[in-house]
């Protein structure tokens, strides 16, 4: 699949939940309204798009929430994927995560050909931790990360970089990673959904971010790639590696090759923008798998060029009024 732009598009992202057993300061409203039930994919239906993807060249899958390990009966969404692996039409399939229930699934997932997750993780600090989750326990999440590395995958920590916050922490965070042989991406927060306080009052740009680290560590830009929108630097001391996502202060967009789907089948063609297609009413509507597969090849050739995210427009709150739980991260 090639965009107007001739990116080749060959990465889905797929919200199977918009719920959250957390509500994270920087990405929910304390008082969340869910999404009708009724209104969400059955994983089965999920499952049918997720196939007709690869079919057109998807060949890497993330699963995302909200919480997708929330999900129920989720496991059987991974062990349907699997097979893709298996016959070599899907080359990784992967997960991000808050952790707190990667424990119970860690080795079923490996099983599954899950090689790599991805855990969100904003401080190593309980009290801190909880104060930004509003419900979290950080015990948990370290018991899954390392359930997961013992399992045999790779974890990458996303870290949202927020001034006055967790700056003070990040040179922590990137040495304890560097000792439990995680990799640490830190990303700046993205003004998706009214979250009932002004983002700009803790937005941290990630070349300040990277200035502190600097600061202790010798930072060397690496050509490593992942798939995503992460610039990877070689931590020297470490042996791991520390990765900048800024949708702000470096606009990723010219090498795009990501869409998300969401938990109601609807198809985001740009994170940043409002572009999309319906899916789940030509899927409930006994629609073939041609018809899916015109309807996807059609979205997308109206792919944006990029987003929009612009700093100084933080003070006016949301510049995308849905949340990123209902998107997918």
């Amino acid at each position: 699949m090639r965009d107007p732009f001739g990116r080749t598009v060959d990465y889905l992202r797929v919200s199977v939940t918009d719920r959250c057993n957390y509500r994270c300061s920087y990405c929910m409203a304390e008082d969340m309204t869910f999404l009708p039930r009724r209104e969400l994919l059955s994983l089965e239906e999920m499952q049918r798009l997720c196939m007709v993807f690869i079919d057109e060249g998807v060949r890497k899958l993330r699963i995302t929430g909200g919480e997708p390990l929330v999900r129920r009966d989720i496991m059987t969404l991974f062990h349907g994927l699997s097979r893709r692996l298996v016959d070599g039409s899907l080359d990784e399939l992967t997960l991000t995560t808050n952790g707190a229930l990667l424990k119970r699934y860690a080795a079923e997932l490996a099983d599954c050909g899950v090689r790599r997750v991805n855990v969100s993780l904003d401080t190593l600090d309980p009290e801190r931790f909880q104060a930004l989750t509003r419900l979290g326990d950080i015990a948990p999440v370290l018991e899954g990360m390392a359930a997961a590395r013992s399992a045999g995958m790779q974890v990458k920590v996303n870290t949202v970089a927020l001034k006055g916050i967790n700056d003070g922490e990040l040179n922590r965070l990137l040495g304890w990673c560097g000792d439990q042989g995680y990799d640490l991406t830190l990303i700046e927060s993205m003004p998706m959904g009214e979250i009932g306080q002004l983002r700009d009052d803790h937005f941290m740009r990630l070349d300040q971010a990277r200035a502190i680290l600097e600061e202790h560590w010798t930072l060397e830009d690496s050509n490593h790639q992942t798939g995503g929108p992460s610039r990877y630097a070689d931590v020297r001391e470490l042996g791991n590696r520390v990765g900048f996502i800024t949708p702000y202060s470096h606009n990723f967009c010219e090498s795009c090759n990501r869409v998300r789907l969401t938990c109601t089948g609807t198809l985001y063609l740009c994170l940043g923008q409002d572009d999309a297609v319906d899916l789940r009413a030509p899927l409930r509507e006994g629609g073939s798998d041609e018809m899916l597969r015109t309807a996807i090849l059609d979205a997308i050739t109206r792919k944006p060029k990029g987003h929009d995210f612009d700093e100084t427009r933080l003070a006016d709150g949301a510049q995308v009024i849905r949340f990123m739980s209902h998107t997918g991260g």
